[in-house]
């Protein structure tokens, strides 16, 4: 079988190679574990079990070579290999976006051994390079806010900070009480479909729509709507907060699968109702009795306090970042 490798130009450091995938995934995967392990959620461990099967998988290292454009494991990028083992890891995953190709920069990590040596400076233009030699519209990545240093490389190497997106977490282990309030929880209305769709497009804009795979578009009251998740067996629930006959938020819930179910707020910006997203997670968590975790994201700094009072836990907050190509 042969490797998946970009030729280095001759100004590329020695230790430096392209990544092999047919032996370096599970050493990347330790890596990454190592580096990130104190901040990875759930998502992030299936992502390592998923590296580490892909790298005993010989079926699927065969055909490797033929999916490096459409696949969400990382089979491309650079490795910084030295002393005899990889210390070093930067990944270029491929996306679609209207016909356009953009490239995520991935699990850029370091061995602590190793650091303030270069090494993440050099793997992180590596992949850039390779990116733009593949024709990309755009180059994007995502970095913890409190990682000062890597937020000041990546500005240095032409990324612009694009969004801030904090990440909340609940338990289902107790039951909160409901606030004394006239706010009513009911059934998403299909009339109340017009405010819900401008409130999502503010808190989940079009921007990043290319890196999840929700489709809120399938939200839509109709015929096309229901058919469409009748197809994927998505067991979609909406709820809508109401003061009489005024909308005050929705939030839905999308079933991933999983330990980990996602919620989507919907409410107008700088909203004086707090209190009515609120009261929609106080009766989303009463109605996650099958699952042991809710999560919720949304923009940095929005609705943090109505989400704390429902028993939500800030969870991580993303620096979205993006390099013209």
């Amino acid at each position: 079988m042969s490797s998946i490798t970009i030729p280095v130009k001759a100004n590329d450091h020695p230790h430096l190679r392209p990544l092999n995938v047919l032996r370096d995934l599970s050493a990347v995967a330790d890596l990454i574990e190592l580096c990130f392990s104190p901040t990875m959620d759930n998502d992030g461990q299936r992502y390592l079990s998923d590296m580490r099967r892909a790298s005993h998988d010989d079926s699927f290292l065969r055909w490797a070579s033929h999916m490096t454009e459409t696949a969400s494991l990382p089979l491309m990028g650079y490795v910084w290999e030295q002393d005899g083992r990889i210390v070093g890891n930067a990944s270029l995953i491929p996306f679609r976006e209207r016909g356009k190709r953009i490239y995520l920069v991935a699990n850029v990590a370091t061995h602590p051994d190793y650091r303030r040596r270069g090494i993440g400076r050099a793997l992180t233009e590596r992949v850039m390079r390779q990116a733009r030699a593949k024709r990309a519209s755009a180059i994007w990545l995502h970095v913890r806010d409190d990682n000062y240093g890597a937020i000041q490389l990546y500005r240095e190497l032409g990324f612009q900070e694009m969004a801030r997106r904090t990440t909340w977490q609940a338990n289902l282990d107790a039951h909160l009480p409901y606030p004394d309030t006239d706010i009513q929880v009911v059934a998403r209305h299909a009339r109340f479909w017009p405010l819900q769709q401008e409130w999502l497009r503010r808190l989940y804009p079009d921007a990043l729509s290319w890196y999840y795979s929700r489709n809120l578009q399938a939200l839509r009251p109709g015929l096309g709507s229901w058919l469409y998740l009748l197809f994927v067996e998505s067991n979609i629930r909406q709820w809508a907060a109401v003061r009489g006959d005024k909308l005050l938020a929705t939030l839905t819930w999308m079933p991933q699968g999983g330990r980990s179910e996602s919620l989507y707020a919907a409410a107008p910006p700088a909203s004086s109702e707090d209190e009515a997203l609120t009261v929609l997670l106080l009766h989303a968590r009463r109605m996650s009795t099958y699952h042991s975790q809710l999560t919720l994201e949304c923009p940095a700094d929005e609705m943090a306090q109505a989400i704390r009072t429902a028993g939500f836990k800030l969870r991580r907050t993303l620096v979205w970042m993006r390099a013209d190509a």
